[in-house]
């Protein structure tokens, strides 16, 4: 049986809401350095890296709530660019928060519109997961922190959205392969990869 099943929306938001802490104290570590240094293989900026998780993770939440057929969204979620880093990773926490709720409350009848496939609450949940832990470490390293994304985090997310990824064993590298930020064994690194959305 496939363990997604099993995996009610509660246990989808808990994934979402951990994934935002686990990211946020890697981060608050670096708080005090220079965010102006590219995120790790982007051309971003750290700070620009957070500013776009921010608006995604609402994002997703709001595309639950509004269900749009063939669109995205109209609201746009934005840090305080004043605002200190600490205080940006409370909003950070904020957005995993009514991501997590949005999760929670819609049925499992519920669909919304996303370009890589509609979705429904778990998808959501597994995208916000992949946001944060991805470019988590994506900042993290363009930070000089040493930090790995946890694997019990990444594997539900690896099934949901990349169910023909290889099996290595390992689910944050394998997390890192789908996303184009590592190598597997027989596999070389990709240079572009998208996720499938799609409910099944």
């Amino acid at each position: 049986m496939n363990v997604q099943h099993l995996m009610s929306a509660t246990s989808w938001a808990a994934l979402v809401l951990e994934a935002a802490d686990e990211t946020t104290a890697i981060l608050e570590k670096g708080a005090d350095q220079d965010w102006t240094r590219n995120a790790a293989g982007l051309e971003w900026t750290c700070r620009s890296t957070l500013d776009h998780l921010a608006l995604g993770v609402v994002g997703y939440a709001g595309l639950l709530i509004a269900r749009p057929a063939d669109r995205y969204i109209t609201l746009f979620a934005s840090l305080d660019p004043q605002a200190p880093i600490s205080d940006c990773l409370e909003g950070i926490r904020i957005a995993a928060n009514i991501l997590a709720s949005a999760v929670r409350e819609a049925d499992g009848a519920v669909r919304a519109w996303h370009p890589w496939g509609d979705s429904d609450g778990p998808g959501f949940a597994a995208m916000g997961v992949v946001e944060l832990l991805v470019h988590g470490m994506d900042i993290s390293r363009g930070l000089g922190l040493d930090w790995r994304p946890p694997e019990h985090l990444c594997g539900p997310a690896v099934r949901r959205l990349f169910p023909k990824a290889p099996d290595s064993g390992d689910a944050t590298e394998t997390l890192l392969w789908c996303t184009g930020r590592a190598d597997l064994p027989g596999h070389g690194r990709r240079d572009r990869w998208q996720w499938d959305g799609t409910v099944r």
